[in-house]
């Protein structure tokens, strides 16, 4: 079985730095908002420990600081690192519809 790996990340430390998966691709990480105000905001629970929680916590703290920023709590299906059919239509989703995404894995 062959996966295909896929990053996007919005840091202020590593922007503009390179990233080398174990495939040995070189993937960019996403160019930084300039703010988030008026946008969406995806915040995926991974179905791993706390994950759901720490995602409701986020979704709180949006509402009460950041009221301009929309945010849609989503549950990826399946293993945390592992694609499936559900999983490409939620990333397809984001894609289209938010602005970014906060994927929550907790431990």
């Amino acid at each position: 079985m062959t996966y295909e790996i896929r990053l996007s990340v919005l840091s202020p430390v590593a922007e503009g730095q390179k990233l080398t998966g174990p495939s040995k691709v070189s993937l960019s990480l996403a160019k930084r908002l300039d703010s988030l105000e008026n946008r969406t905001i995806y915040l995926v629970d991974t179905g791993f420990g706390g994950s759901a929680q720490f995602m409701v916590q986020l979704q709180k703290w949006f509402e009460k600081n950041m009221p301009s920023v929309k945010t849609v709590r989503k549950r990826k299906s399946g293993h945390v690192f592992m694609e499936d059919e559900a999983s490409r239509i939620l990333w397809d989703e984001i894609k289209e519809k938010g602005d970014a995404v906060v994927l929550g894995v907790a431990g």
